[in-house]
């Protein structure tokens, strides 16, 4: 990637592709009237949702001879991103409740590795790109296992805010348990595949089609595989065929060729309606959508998408996202995609990652164990002065919408781990509390609890959701704290460095792998590749 230097960010949006000519940059879709010339930088005016950059080189440095004098060439790509609104710390004396949905998503931490292998620095990273909890999330943790009937293991633990002296870092995990694919009940599946002009590129098409190879390989008779593709219309290319008859789908897969406009509203429409005609009760009905999310015929906004997804998830089949490439993915709208399809969104960036997803997370990426799974942490203000959830912005909810069934919230599949941090100002000693729900001060004089995790979920198939909690109180409090505690606290860390956070306190990349470097994980090839990354980045910046 070429460096960028005296950059200015507009909104929302790293622009990066080609353009030149005289006067007005012009494109295929439009000009860039309006913008200005500063020091060799060419600005675009900002897009109404996100951030414009472009960059200009005059036509000297190409060594053209005769070109016209205001003649330049522009890079830039229209990659869209949501701006994350940082969440600051509330007291809990006057706010207790924080509540939030899960999220199991991990495309944000992959497409951060793709900018940083490609020589981003810290400055060319678009805020909006970053999203912590996806890079906490896309690590495996030691956490408790489920108990009884309980999908999924709770494990806590408070130790000293790295980047903040004087604060805490309290650790939520939880962890579901991983099931062998082959004794799941069947699954019935929809490959909903992007092939429009927008795919024609090596790290679009030919790596979707290795991508749901591998998937192919690892099916069984007991399942049933539909494929569905789109571009300027919609085609069902393999309906119902059995997951044994690997051949027959590696034929499709490999048939597949790149062209056109992209109408993905419909294939939407089309996969959903082929994935009720081959529904399995009690199995494992999913859509699996493959794009770049650059969506520009038919139903395009990321409000229309998102409405069509929320009704068609009523019938039992989740979505789930891959998303593909560079230079023009909307994450914004493959994002919203799979959080109100009832699925999960991953980015894949190269055959390995593929692999992960695909193959070594099939269970957790395939098969739910809980649905509409909601956190609310209620703190008690004699322990707690001020708490700040780190992340999980798009994913915070009103107190209310806790106890309310009808409110659509994440999904945990089998194997799944969700981590959530809690940076915490304690209350210092002889510091009053005021009056808050359970941690009433006629209740909890001298309690040892500082807070108290309440967690709803549904089972798959149900539509009422089962109540668990969990106090927590000084024993969980470690001066040393764990090896999974130490890594997240630094993933979270390099999350607040990238987005330049108002929070990050002492926070840096070189704190970052200090911590890394002292801690063993050269057993994990993804939290050694973390460490590694870290260090990339500091040589890119």
């Amino acid at each position: 990637m070429k460096k960028k230097t005296g950059t200015k960010w507009i909104a929302g949006i790293l622009l990066t592709s080609m353009l030149t000519g005289c006067g007005n940059a012009k494109s295929d879709t439009g000009t860039a009237d309006g913008g200005t010339s500063n020091g060799g930088n060419y600005y675009l005016e900002a897009p109404a949702d996100g951030y414009a950059y472009a960059e200009e080189k005059a036509a000297g440095d190409y060594g053209e001879a005769g070109a016209c004098e205001d003649s330049y060439e522009v890079e830039f790509n229209t990659e869209e991103y949501n701006a994350q609104k940082e969440k600051g710390f509330a007291k809990a004396s006057v706010t207790p409740l924080s509540t939030f949905s899960a999220d199991v998503d991990t495309a944000s931490y992959s497409n951060l590795r793709r900018m940083i292998e490609d020589g981003y620095s810290l400055e060319d990273i678009p805020k909006g790109a970053v999203r912590i909890e996806e890079i906490l999330n896309y690590f495996d943790y030691d956490y408790n296992l489920p108990k009884g009937e309980e999908p999924f293991g709770v494990t806590t633990q408070i130790g000293d805010c790295p980047w903040q002296e004087e604060h805490k870092l309290l650790a939520i995990g939880l962890k579901s348990e991983a099931i062998d694919f082959s004794e799941s009940n069947g699954a019935n599946l929809v490959f909903l595949l992007d092939v429009s002009g927008s795919m024609n590129a090596s790290d679009k098409l030919p790596l979707l089609q290795r991508a749901f190879g591998m998937l192919a390989e690892n099916l069984t008779e007991k399942d049933r595989v539909s494929i569905v593709t789109y571009a300027g219309e919609d085609s069902v290319l393999l309906e119902g065929e059995t997951g044994d008859h690997t051949e027959q789908i590696m034929e499709v897969l490999d048939s597949l060729s790149a062209s056109g406009s992209t109408n993905g509203g419909r294939g939407i429409q089309t996969a959903y309606e082929i994935a009720e005609e081959y529904f399995i009760e009690g199995g494992n009905n999913r859509i699996i959508l493959a794009t770049d999310g650059d969506l520009n015929v038919g139903q395009t906004s990321e409000s229309e998408l998102t409405e069509l997804v929320e009704e068609k998830r009523e019938s039992g089949v989740y979505l789930t996202v891959l998303g593909f490439g560079t230079g023009n993915i909307k994450d914004n709208k493959m994002e919203a995609l799979a959080d109100h399809g009832n699925g999960n969104y991953a980015y894949i960036d190269s055959v390995q990652e593929a692999k992960k997803v695909l193959v070594e997370e099939m269970g957790a990426t395939l098969v739910t164990v809980a649905k509409d799974v909601k956190l609310q942490v209620e703190f008690n203000p004699e322990k707690v002065r001020e708490y700040r959830l780190i992340g999980y912005e798009n994913r915070m909810l009103d107190a209310q919408d806790f106890e309310d069934d009808k409110k659509d919230a994440g999904e945990i599949g089998a194997g799944h781990t969700v981590t959530a941090l809690y940076e915490i100002v304690p209350v210092k000693d002889g510091e009053e509390a005021e009056n808050s729900l359970k941690y009433s001060q006629t209740v909890t004089t001298g309690s040892e609890e500082w807070l108290t995790i309440n967690i709803r979920y549904k089972e798959p198939d149900q539509e009422e959701s089962i109540l668990l909690q969990y106090p927590v109180d000084d024993s969980s409090y470690a001066e040393k704290p764990s090896t999974d505690w130490q890594f997240a606290a630094a993933a979270a860390e390099f999350g607040l460095v990238v987005t330049d956070s108002d929070y990050k306190g002492t926070g840096s990349l070189e704190h970052v792998k200090s911590v890394l470097k002292g801690l063993d994980i050269e057993d994990d090839e993804y939290k050694d590749e973390f460490y590694d990354l870290v260090r990339k980045l500091m040589k890119n910046s």
